[in-house]
């Protein structure tokens, strides 16, 4: 009796192990199906077109003894993707405050940053954004896309790097916004959303590391701004992915603190 209910419960244990074992199977199964479905959705979605052509360039303020020039390299958020002004893009609002702020610098602005651009394509950008009279400060907003195409960490902060140090080499002060908080975006469903928002905590965590290690300054968009962009829906555009006038404004009000201090040192020069 003793040995056929052994025989009997291993049995049991036995078929409960292969259904959950089939459970998972199929779980995973369904949910990399519910993925791929929704990450086909986010591709196919409309999207906002830059509409401010590839290069920015703008003069903000009044004529002064010594004007800044502001530089920014990166994806579609530093092109301004999302809105059709330049007074609205994150580099517009950052010269107006540069402008408006207790020195009152008068503000070249330009930008070389190019849609759908991961870190890969900074080396270009820097060579760009060195032609010329150098910039005095550089803002870089990079990640967004390394994170969404679920890029390794560690190879988008290694080129991240490469281009901080190549800017710091030629003397521009450097600041770099990290990818932003892409667990707020509307235009990814859930948990695709929550996929890419784990990515992009990643990716901005190895991109402090780089960007420090090579002379930068850091502003942790996602820490700073994340819980906004996740409460109000306002601050997207249309496409629920890039940000709207507003939320450019939120990006450039957390990243001015660093700008406006780079564009002191870069004074002394």
């Amino acid at each position: 009796m003793t040995e056929h209910s052994g025989s009997h419960g291993g049995k049991l244990a036995v078929r409960l192990g292969r259904a959950a074992a089939l459970s998972l199977i199929a779980g995973t199964i369904g949910g990399a199906a519910v993925l791929a479905g929704e990450a086909f959705v986010a591709r196919h979605r409309p999207y906002a077109q830059p509409e401010l052509g590839l290069a920015l360039r703008a003069t903000v303020g009044r004529p002064g003894a010594q004007p800044l020039r502001l530089v920014l390299l990166g994806d579609s958020s530093a092109l301004g993707v999302g809105v059709a002004r330049l007074g609205d893009t994150v580099g517009g609002q950052l010269a107006h405050l540069l402008a408006e702020g207790p020195t009152g610098r008068q503000v070249h602005l330009s930008c070389v940053g190019v849609s759908g651009s991961r870190s890969t394509d900074l080396s270009t950008q820097v060579a760009r954004a060195l032609l010329g009279p150098h910039p005095d400060v550089a803002v870089i907003l990079i990640g967004a896309n390394d994170a969404t195409a679920l890029r390794r960490p560690a190879e988008a902060g290694a080129y991240l790097g490469v281009a901080v140090r190549r800017l710091r080499e030629a003397h521009v002060e450097v600041v770099v916004g990290t990818c932003p908080d892409l667990g707020a975006v509307r235009a990814i469903a859930p948990p695709l959303r929550h996929v890419v928002g784990w990515s992009g905590r990643r990716i901005a965590q190895a991109q402090t590391i780089a960007a420090l290690d090579a002379g930068a300054t850091v502003v942790d968009l996602c820490a700073e701004t994340g819980q906004v962009f996740r409460a109000d829906a306002g601050t997207f555009c249309h496409d629920g992915f890039h940000p709207s006038a507003d939320g450019y404004r939120i990006w450039a009000h957390a990243l001015i603190p660093a700008v406006a201090a780079a564009a002191n040192v870069a004074s002394r020069y």
